[in-house]
């Protein structure tokens, strides 16, 4: 039995030979479609988006059955259920020119009108609900149930706004989904056939492998390319994980600790330009900017990331006395680049297209379609890729999309009720009046806020549940756009890490035998500083490469110095070791050290590094002198 690795599921295929042909056909052809709409130019939103929504139904009741079955004719209900979701949306294209001419809110619905959009939203939620779980779209009945009887909207307008507008299911979340989230998971897809994950892990293996920690530096590194083009953290676990985890407890290092640093790295994968996470095409549509200029706001972000991660594999490491991996076990850093380097020019296409100026989606579909001959460049890189390399590639792209777009259009539902009925403004009130219009508070209630919403669902619903209801709040305390819309991002990214719902965690326990609850805290420990990471960009906006009037280079470059630097003192503070084993007032003195760089300003920078000089000499010292006793 298949199986294909999402957030939340897995999907099973049917035992029947014309039905898993049904299941490739419909697969290869919604990402065929796509990538023609990315080079030839998409048609009208509603009928692109309604399209997008029809292949991601169809393939969703195949593939995730109310219950699995071997035969050739899946489960009744799901058939039932299907036929009715595209009928709705089937409902919308032949009568397009009347949808495209009523006057909405005004012009009286229909009897079909009501029956289908009743018929949508249902499908819709249980289309979710079959992917990713509950949480989506039991959030999705409250904000429903909210709008249709605690307030004044009347259930005919309702139904207008999520089904007969571009403000509901059909909104630009799902336009998202259609037009970025697509290209990329199928670019991806391409990448991974072309043996792109054997270049990743040779590459770290050659580069960090024989250092202190190795085998967890290389899950850094290995970790961090992979995200660049998946953008799942439970997908880069099953693949990194089965490799460095038991590398990483073969050089010494503890089964919890093993499954956390390969997580958090993982987790990590959906904050790494040039392909970030599905949230972040969500971002850009939201803020109204090209992706390019999301992904230049993410660099520094994700570096502090994964610097956070990489000295905390360090310093766990040299505090233990972990070493690296033998020397006669690593692939030669040359030979790698000689062999597989090649491999790496879809990700440079993408890199340069971007910066010239191309739109995403198509700096994606040449990437993708240039992953195949690069790969047959070369004999070690060409062996095993045939016709159905192409065809699989294709298939994996549709059915990895799956998740995005069924929580997409879910929040769209949400997304409309909020606006119809003026939620955000309310919330917003609500979290200033809490906070008392403290700054820092607010951003806790949202920090929090935003790890409660992503335990129970993927980033983009619940990035876009925040943006909806709590993001305007901290802009209206004088935070900076973007910086507010990459808070959101970030903490809903890092829920899947922090207990009691952690799945990037779950995954990786589960491939290190190692107790969950355990791997979860290790990983909260190991991510620490990356939880202090947002409040730095929102303090210090230059931070995202945001320039004000009065910021120089030269401002944004001693900003990132002393936040880097801040960021290995925390990660130093939390397990004990700087350039030698820390005491407890070490400790203490490296986390008042980080706090006071993390703080623009010259006096805070000047008492952190006198602090972080003051642990590092007598640390030296001290390992002087225990060297000649």
């Amino acid at each position: 039995m298949q199986q294909v690795i999402s957030d939340e599921s897995i999907a099973v295929d049917p035992s029947s030979k014309i039905l898993k042909k049904l299941i490739t056909i419909i697969a290869v052809a919604m990402s065929l479609y796509h990538m023609y709409v990315a080079g030839f130019g998409p048609p009208e939103a509603v009928i692109f988006r309604g399209t997008h929504l029809m292949f991601a139904l169809a393939l969703v009741f195949l593939l995730y059955p109310s219950k699995a079955e071997g035969g050739l004719i899946p489960r009744s209900y799901d058939m039932l259920i299907l036929a009715l979701g595209l009928a709705a949306i089937a409902h919308i294209f032949i009568d397009y020119e009347n949808f495209t001419n009523r006057i909405i809110y005004i012009d009286e619905l229909t009897k079909a009108d009501v029956f289908y959009s009743f018929v949508m939203v249902i499908v819709v939620l249980e289309g979710t609900r079959r992917v990713i779980g509950w949480a989506l779209p039991i959030t999705a009945i409250l904000f429903v149930m909210y709008a249709a009887f605690f307030t004044q909207i009347k259930l005919p307008v309702l139904l207008e706004q999520l089904y007969l507008s571009t403000e509901g299911i059909f909104g630009s979340t799902l336009g998202v989904s259609a037009s970025y989230v697509m290209l990329f998971v199928i670019f991806g897809a391409f990448m991974e056939k072309s043996g792109t994950g054997q270049l990743f892990m040779d590459f770290a293996m050659a580069l960090t492998g024989r250092s202190a920690g190795g085998p967890g530096k290389v899950a850094v590194v290995s970790s961090s390319l992979f995200g660049t083009v998946s953008g799942s953290a439970v997908a880069n676990v099953m693949v990194d994980g089965p490799i460095t985890i038991p590398l990483m407890k073969r050089t010494g290092f503890r089964p919890p600790f093993a499954a956390a640093v390969e997580s958090v790295a993982s987790t990590g994968g959906q904050l790494m330009p040039p392909v970030m996470g599905a949230a972040a095409f969500v971002m850009a549509e939201f803020l109204s900017v090209p992706y390019a200029q999301v992904a230049l706001w993410a660099v520094i972000p994700a570096l502090l990331y994964y610097a956070s991660v990489f000295f905390a594999v360090h310093f766990e490491a040299k505090r233990h006395g972990l070493g690296g991996v033998p020397e006669s076990e690593l692939p030669k850093f040359g030979q790698v680049m000689m062999q597989r380097g090649h491999l790496f020019i879809p990700i440079l296409i993408i890199l340069i297209g971007l910066f010239m100026g191309f739109s995403a989606p198509l700096c994606a579909l040449v990437a993708a379609i240039s992953c195949l001959p690069v790969a047959l460049a070369r004999k070690l890189t060409r062996q095993g890729i045939t016709w159905m390399t192409v065809i699989n590639a294709l298939e994996e792209g549709a059915r990895n999309a799956l998740s995005v777009a069924m929580a997409c259009a879910c929040a769209g539902i949400v997304i409309g009720c909020v606006t119809i009925t003026g939620l955000g403004i309310v919330f917003t009130q609500v979290v200033i009046e809490l906070a008392n219009n403290s700054l820092f508070l607010a951003l806790l209630l949202t920090a929090v806020a935003g790890i409660i919403l992503g335990m129970g669902m993927p980033t983009t619903p619940a990035y876009i549940v925040m943006v909806s209801l709590l993001i305007p709040a901290i802009i209206k305390l004088g935070v900076e756009v973007p910086a507010a819309h990459m808070f959101a991002l970030y903490f809903a990214i890092l829920s899947a890490i922090t207990p009691p719902v952690a799945l990037a965690v779950f995954a990786a326990a589960s491939l290190a035998k190692a107790n969950m609850w355990e791997s979860g805290f290790a990983a909260m420990r190991a991510a620490a500083p990356a939880y202090i990471v947002p409040f730095m960009f929102v303090y210090e906006p230059s931070l995202l490469l945001i320039f004000k009037d009065d910021t120089s280079y030269l401002t944004v470059f001693w900003s990132v110095v002393t936040a880097m630097i801040g960021v290995i003192a925390l990660a130093g503070g939390f397990f004990g070791w700087l350039v030698g084993y820390a005491t407890t007032l070490h400790r203490v003195l490296l986390f008042v050290a980080a706090v006071c760089l993390i703080k623009p300003g010259i006096i805070t920078d000047t008492i952190g590094f006198g602090l972080l000089a003051f642990v590092a000499i007598t640390q030296w010292y001290q390992n002087k002198k225990t060297a000649t006793v």
